[in-house]
């Protein structure tokens, strides 16, 4: 009689702090998304700032919602693109010239403030350009990240990745706030920086970052990556589902509205705001990292969108700072839950030589539902008001999460992340 065989112990998260090259990877994300977050909050209130010198409440809400339309638009037309480039070339190198394009972005915006040149219209330009620039970014630095660990740590490094990103978006949103409220010129400047210091962090990657090399054309290599993603139906379930969700339940984008003319709660109150959901995220995201989930993957996804559209209702209906705030946390977190469950699933089924591809169809999701999110929103906003728009955005991903879980059974079913 032979014995069962015993599972491999899943590797500690202290092994991790053994891989350099994924350290400075981290700290790339971490000090990356900390810039984005104050720059999005300095761009989101100037924008307000500038258009309720002329227009409403509701027209207000639309033009910062114009904002996520800009930045959407180059994500879409340079997608399938960008996820060739990087199946194709350096996925460091690639890291950095988008980090370039970031830092003049952020440049730009910084001296057009000083001199009084900042308008709507070069906000959007600016956003566009920030855009073209996350299209390249997103599908490189997804595809890196599991070059630089060993297979068997990618769940718990995925988990710190997200953890990575959703720290950075507590300080970075209030850190935010805090220096708007001096002036935008200073949140404009301390993006500068920061980014500065990513970009020196990804050049001290010392480990492989180029791919094989993939035989066929350009075009070849693209629909290989589209049509990959359509017969992984697990795969396009997870991340349309993210999809219809977040387009819907875009709450975050009405959160200079509600900060200004809602709540009264100024730039300051907007920086805890934008804090808010991150805060939750944070959280669940230390928790996935100690404990990942190891066993019924679907539900766990299914029920933290579920959760998400209920709290963006509850955020809809407050008029408390601190009940919104807590109506965040729990948006954050529920969204965290199933951010991880979606990135494990598509990352453990895609083989490195697609990584990059499927990465960039997966941004072009994501980037619709924040950017196009953002401006669905806005439209609502400008049509039924801010407090409605947000209830309508919760119980619409809460109808989405029922319809997916209908159609898409394999994902609900999906069991282990391993």
């Amino acid at each position: 009689m032979t014995d069962a065989p015993t599972r491999e112990p899943v590797p500690s998260a202290r092994a991790l702090l053994k891989e350099r090259d994924y350290i400075l990877f981290w700290g790339t994300r971490w000090t990356g998304g900390f810039a984005a977050q104050i720059q999005s909050v300095a761009m989101g209130w100037q924008m307000y700032a500038l258009a309720r010198q002329t227009h409403s409440v509701n027209e207000s809400a639309l033009m910062v919602s114009m904002l996520g339309l800009a930045a959407f638009v180059p994500v879409l037309l340079l997608t399938l693109p960008a996820g060739e480039a990087a199946d194709r070339y350096d996925r460091k190198k690639l890291l950095l010239l988008c980090l370039s394009g970031e830092i003049v972005s952020v440049f730009t915006l910084a001296i057009a403030t000083v001199n009084g040149w900042a308008s709507p219209v070069l906000l959007m330009a600016i956003s566009a350009l920030f855009g073209a620039s996350r299209a390249f970014f997103a599908p490189a630095n997804t595809a890196l990240g599991p070059m630089l660990v060993p297979r068997k740590l990618l769940p718990r490094a995925i988990a710190w990745n997200s953890l990575a990103w959703q720290t950075a978006s507590i300080l970075g949103p209030a850190a935010g706030g805090l220096l708007v409220a001096r002036s935008a010129q200073t949140a404009y400047f301390t993006t500068f920086v920061l980014y500065g210091l990513a970009g020196v962090l990804v050049f001290s990657i010392r480990g492989n970052a180029k791919p094989a090399l993939n035989p066929g054309s350009r075009w070849q290599l693209m629909k290989e990556g589209l049509a990959y993603v359509w017969r992984q139906k697990i795969v396009f379930g997870a991340i349309s589902l993210d999809l219809a969700a977040v387009l819907l339940g875009g709450a975050t984008a009405l959160l200079p509205v509600f900060a200004r003319d809602v709540l009264h709660v100024g730039a300051q109150g907007f920086g805890v705001l934008r804090s808010g959901p991150a805060m939750g995220a944070t959280v669940v995201a230390l928790v996935l990292a100690a404990r990942p989930i190891r066993r019924k993957a679907g539900v766990f996804m299914f029920g933290g969108v579920a959760v998400f559209g209920l709290a963006t209702v509850v955020f809809g209906v407050s008029k408390s700072l601190w009940v919104s705030v807590a109506a965040l946390a729990v948006l954050g977190g529920a969204d965290m839950l199933s951010v991880y469950v979606r990135q494990t699933l598509v990352q453990l089924v895609t083989p490195d030589h697609m990584r990059g591809r499927v990465a960039a169809v997966s941004s072009v999701f994501i980037g619709a539902s924040n950017e196009l999110g953002e401006f669905e929103s806005g439209v609502v906003a400008r049509i039924l008001g801010p407090v409605r728009a947000a209830i309508f955005g919760g119980v619409g991903a809460v109808l989405v999460t029922a319809i997916w879980a209908r159609f898409f059974p394999d994902l609900r079913r999906a069991d282990r992340l391993e």
